[in-house]
């Protein structure tokens, strides 16, 4: 049985894993709308209205597969992380306690409530993950012009 953060992060990284296959399951969804509503257009005497219907189909199509594939760049972003693995510095996978509050670093699924506590599910990528990258517990960084303290890391 690991420590109640080594539980924490393994909760986490489970709501992050949901959010990324509820993403996905969405956007696969919109994908086939989109493809069938595209199959649906049936050819008539009005040629301009079928080719603009066909055409704005496959628009939504693209635009759905552009955030399939977005999609699918977090949960590799997600898979890249072992929630077991201890950090202790900040860096993907790292459950930080700051002055500003508790962050997840991981990818960017916002605000994640466990056991009563709001968590922010950040990427290495966001700015206060970039501006802590790094850092160890004591060492502080500055963040839209206020210092933020590493607490603790897990």
């Amino acid at each position: 049985m690991g420590s109640p953060n080594e539980l924490t992060k393994q909760a986490l990284y489970a709501l992050c894993e949901q959010y990324v296959q509820d993403r996905l399951n969405t956007v696969l969804a919109a994908v086939q709308a989109a493809q069938e509503s595209a199959n649906s257009e049936t050819k008539s005497s009005a040629g301009d209205k079928y080719e603009t219907g066909r055409a704005m189909a496959q628009n939504e199509r693209d635009r759905n597969l552009v955030q399939l594939q977005q999609a699918r760049q977090l949960q590799a972003e997600l898979q890249r992380i072992d929630p077991a693995k201890p950090c202790d510095t900040v860096r993907p996978g790292a459950l930080v306690q700051t002055s500003m509050g508790w962050f997840f670093i991981s990818i960017s699924a916002g605000k994640l409530p466990v056991a009563g506590t709001d968590y922010f599910a950040v990427s290495a990528a966001a700015p206060v993950a970039a501006a802590l990258s790094g850092k160890r517990v004591g060492e502080e960084a500055g963040f839209n012009g206020k210092p933020v303290r590493v607490l603790s890391i897990e």
